[in-house]
């Protein structure tokens, strides 16, 4: 962990990194760049793909070592190969709304894979099955080294994750007081804390609506955001979530942000979050 710990501090890679996510960003924010994100599913879609990959890849291999059929064993390779592409580019997606320490160990990651694919697709082409096996035991040594470091970004460094998933377990149950009413002004974002739970709260055409202010995608402050047409931008990555429900309008945000219910008594504001405690 220390020498991949190195990586994330590598400035080195800076170059590469801008380069790819220039590449990337000709994605432009929208559906296809939502769809890529996972938007649709709740949480991003390349963890999901590259078990394709992985497993079609790995099982080859099995054939390879107990003496199976070696059109099978192509087959599976040329699976892998295919189900490689779409996993490559939900994953370069996410990578190109990360932190500086992510995508450094990321350019290292796609490398990996990179090479991965390469050797597989070499195994295809040789026509000595010997040297084919010998390329495919090679492959998945790559994939596999690669995959330390997909899972040094997700868990490690938290690429992927919800951010905000820790908001309910942190939030008192039942109505709280917030603020005084007449301290939110319409059309303004006010942050608050509610105990340790920074939020944001917001006067928009007369409803107040109260959102966990760190942002679900990489914790970005929502506070400082842009607000309009009913949505609040991450200043961030842009992620755009409804301020009526915290749902998610638009990636590269997942996850919605908590959201609370809210009400006036007394000239103040209170707040309850469901299922909070």
């Amino acid at each position: 962990m220390q020498l991949i710990s190195h990586l994330e501090q590598d400035s080195r890679l800076d170059g590469a990194v801008s380069a790819g996510q220039r590449v990337v960003r000709l994605i432009r924010p929208g559906r296809v760049r939502d769809a890529l994100h996972g938007v649709w599913l709740g949480h991003p879609v390349h963890p999901m793909l590259i078990q394709a990959s992985v497993g079609a890849w790995l099982s080859a291999t099995i054939l390879d070592l107990t003496g199976g059929d070696e059109k099978a064993a192509r087959q599976l390779v040329a699976a892998g190969l295919t189900a490689a592409i779409p996993a490559a580019l939900t994953g370069a997606a996410d990578w190109s709304e990360q932190h500086e320490q992510q995508m450094r160990v990321g350019v290292v990651h796609a490398a990996g894979n990179t090479v991965a694919a390469g050797l597989y697709g070499a195994s295809l082409i040789c026509r000595r099955p010997r040297a084919g096996r010998l390329l495919r035991l090679a492959g998945l040594a790559a994939v596999s080294a690669s995959g330390l470091l997909g899972g040094h970004i997700s868990f490690r460094l938290a690429g992927g994750a919800n951010h905000a998933e820790e908001v309910p377990h942190l939030v008192e149950p039942g109505w709280q007081h917030l603020m005084v009413a007449a301290d939110l002004p319409e059309g303004k974002l006010v942050r608050q804390l509610l105990g340790e739970v920074p939020v944001v709260a917001i006067r928009a055409n007369g409803v107040v609506r109260v959102l966990a202010d760190r942002c679900s995608h990489m914790s970005g402050p929502l506070s400082d955001g842009e607000l309009a047409n009913g949505c609040l931008t991450c200043p961030w990555h842009g992620s755009v979530f409804r301020i009526a429900d915290g749902s998610v309008a638009r990636g590269p945000a997942t996850a919605p942000q908590p959201a609370f219910e809210t009400r006036e008594v007394g000239g103040a504001i209170q707040v309850c979050l469901p299922g909070a405690g």
